[in-house]
């Protein structure tokens, strides 16, 4: 049985409504590809999730289209006993594929070099190279600008790009599917409890297993971003520590006046301020939560999952 014709057996058998979904969707997708716009009225946002969330709707130019039209159709035939077990049984195999497929090489790549940056933290002769490095950059920004003005650009350029790469690599309706299935069957579990239907209750436990490969991929989908974000801000944070002079045996590298902080008035840029936490790393902070949410706002980025 061709994958996506399994994943629409699969589609119908757990909920028989999805018929009438993944027919509509194969009648306004004759034309070519197909929106969401096309059948909000036939279709809940649920149903619409699921269809891409199991990959029988894909990407298209504009909208979405069909993965395989022909195998689509022969899904929504009556099928067998056989056919009913093998779908089964290949249903969280196919759960966990499509959240496999958001990676890319570079994606994998870029996670390799950052576990690489991680050493610079601890380890000086990195932390000394990737400093004088950035410094080529970095340098001439603090000529013009004292150094607490230098970090608050840091905070914005790295609160902008994080935003960015989160707006675009993360995949909110997928997010947002996997959310609305584990909400569906959260429901119909209730549902099935109440009536005292323990041959539904079963089938819906053994379908809440399987869908532990959407929890992998809400999981992989969520780090996706995570990784360029650390990729690009570690090198960031190294410079700053090679300029203050952070760690053993390290000297400062800028010229430094104390720091005035909230709450805390006047402090040295090494000075621990909660418990560890030294008061350049929260003054770092500080600047890039207030940047993040500035930027959100004004580029209207919503980072809530939708089904929709």
């Amino acid at each position: 049985m061709a994958r996506i014709e399994s994943k629409v057996r699969s589609l119908v058998s757990a909920d028989p409504e999805m018929r009438t979904a993944v027919r509509t969707v194969l009648e306004r997708s004759e034309a070519g590809e197909v929106k969401w716009v096309d059948v909000k009225g036939d279709l809940t946002s649920g149903q619409w999730g699921r269809l891409i969330e199991k990959g029988v709707l894909v990407d298209g130019d504009e909208g979405f289209r069909l993965a395989d039209a022909e195998a689509t159709r022969a899904g929504l035939e009556e099928e067998t006993e056989d056919a009913t077990a093998s779908t089964a049984s290949s249903s969280s195999a196919d759960d966990i594929e499509t959240g496999d497929s958001s990676w890319s090489t570079y994606d994998k790549m870029a996670g390799v070099v950052t576990v690489g940056l991680f050493l610079g933290y601890s380890w000086k002769p990195l932390r000394d190279v990737i400093g004088s490095t950035m410094d080529v950059a970095l340098g001439p920004l603090h000529d013009i600008l004292p150094f607490y003005a230098v970090v608050m650009v840091l905070a914005l350029a790295t609160g902008l790009y994080s935003t960015l790469l989160q707006a675009n690599l993360m995949d909110m309706d997928k997010m947002g599917a996997y959310q609305q299935r584990m909400k569906d069957i959260q429901e119909r579990q209730k549902q099935a409890k109440e009536n005292g239907n323990d041959e539904e209750l079963e089938r819906i436990q053994q379908e809440q297993m399987e869908a532990m490969g959407d929890q992998l991929g809400m999981f992989k989908e969520q780090f996706r971003p995570m990784v360029w974000i650390m990729f690009l801000t570690i090198p960031v944070f190294l410079w700053m520590y090679w300029a203050i002079g952070v760690g053993g045996g390290s000297e400062a590298h800028v010229t430094l006046q104390n720091l005035v902080l909230p709450l805390a008035g006047e402090v040295a840029w090494t000075e621990s301020i909660l418990g560890p936490i030294q008061a350049w790393i929260v003054w770092y902070f500080l600047c890039s939560m207030g940047f993040t949410q500035v930027i959100r706002k004004s580029l209207n980025i919503d980072m809530s999952p939708s089904a929709a």
